[in-house]
């Protein structure tokens, strides 16, 4: 099991795809293994080292799993599976190795373009998405759960992205965000936030995907603010 499978395995999640469904594997060029309705086969090459077991599968190591998906994602989405993998599972190292192995062809460019940002304090697939968004738009690269305090030095708040020192941060609201004690707590927090000067916006997976030149317009003007 390989790609998007290896990947569910692996308990990581693909943001700005939807699951098409069918178990992807790898064979090798003579095998006699086909595509069917509920199976996609990639002919690729495959050494011993990059295939473990998981739940008594055979499957594709983190490391293997992360460059077989560079090839059919897209930077963004390859973008959140890196910080996924640097959690718990791989090291940039790691990463880096597999992609000696393979340092040509199809997504070699998208992993090499990926790894440099990856970074396993990312707080969820789709801030990492919003973070890719970010660097794309040549904007100076946030520090990530930055902790903000008072000027006492008393604890505030640790956010998403930060840019300190022209005070702007950026918090990338999920579903949870929309459950009333979670609304209530974060008003709050924001209010402590604004009240020490910090210019405070917060986005939800319907700007990142619906109107992301419009939220980039508003962290630029922020932080020329």
């Amino acid at each position: 099991m390989s790609h998007q499978s290896a990947a569910k395995l692996w308990g990581l999640e693909i943001p700005l795809q939807k699951p098409d469904g069918r178990v992807h594997l790898i064979a090798g060029t003579g095998s006699a293994v086909r595509n069917r309705a509920d199976r996609y086969v990639h002919r690729l090459p495959l050494i011993p080292q990059e295939v473990t077991r998981l739940d008594e599968f055979p499957v594709t190591t983190p490391a293997r799993t992360w460059r077989d998906l560079a090839a059919v994602l897209q930077e963004p989405a390859l973008l959140a599976i890196t910080d996924q993998l640097l959690v718990r599972l791989c090291t940039q190292r790691d990463l880096a190795a597999q992609l000696a192995c393979r340092s040509s062809g199809r997504g070699s460019a998208r992993a090499r373009a990926v790894l440099s940002l990856g970074d396993r304090r990312a707080g969820s697939p789709m801030e990492s998405v919003l973070r890719w968004l970010i660097h794309e738009a040549g904007f100076p690269a946030p520090v990530l759960q930055h902790v903000v305090t008072d000027a006492a030095g008393g604890f505030l708040a640790q956010v998403d992205l930060a840019w300190p020192g022209q005070r702007v941060l950026v918090e990338f609201d999920g579903d949870v965000h929309r459950e009333r004690d979670v609304f209530v707590r974060d008003l709050r927090r924001q209010n402590r936030l604004v009240a020490q000067e910090w210019i405070v916006l917060r986005f939800s997976s319907a700007d990142v995907l619906g109107r992301p030149d419009e939220m980039l317009a508003e962290i630029r003007a922020a932080l020329r603010r």
